[in-house]
């Protein structure tokens, strides 16, 4: 069951559902809007194969950087970039993080991969940031950039996996 405005403000009232920093005014109708921090990830070309195993590293093949004002996405670029927002799950709701269709409309794939959070994580939350589109695209900190969607679980759950807590 998708979690509604009332009931997001409920748990998060009640301690439950921890959004760090939060307003009122983030919560849509059945979501919370995400902003972007200004740290991000940028690939490397490298003259290497990479391996696709659990001992891959996305830091290995990227450099972080601190974006100022804006960052200019080229069509066909890959980006990693992360929540302001530190999100602690109970062990009862997981979460979907999804694009905003306005930034969808001119071609930015702002989650392309892995969209689930599993119940009980904490953190804030890495975002694979993506332009298919043919224009380049100003990325701005501070934008509300994604929205995170609660689903209620049937029983609980409490994450323990490598990402908990995890830093871009």
């Amino acid at each position: 069951m998708i979690l509604t405005k009332q009931h997001i403000l409920t748990e998060i009232e009640k301690g439950n559902l921890v959004v760090d920093p939060f307003t009122p005014d983030m919560v849509g109708p059945a979501s919370i809007d995400l902003t972007l921090d200004n740290e991000i990830r940028v690939f490397e070309r490298i003259d290497d194969i990479v391996s696709v195993t659990d001992l891959s590293d996305y830091r290995d093949i990227t450099r972080k950087i601190t974006v100022k004002e804006t960052y200019r996405i080229k069509p066909n670029e890959l980006i990693l970039g992360i929540t302001k927002e530190r999100i602690k799950l109970p062990g009862n709701i997981a979460g979907w993080l999804n694009s905003r269709s306005r930034f969808a409309r001119l071609g930015l794939m702002v989650h392309i991969t892995a969209p689930f959070i599993q119940p009980g994580q904490t953190g804030q939350q890495v975002l694979e940031i993506y332009n298919t589109g043919p224009n380049i695209l100003d990325l701005i900190p501070g934008q509300r950039l994604c929205q995170l969607i609660l689903q209620r679980c049937e029983g609980t759950a409490e994450y323990a996996g490598k990402f908990q807590d995890q830093e871009l």
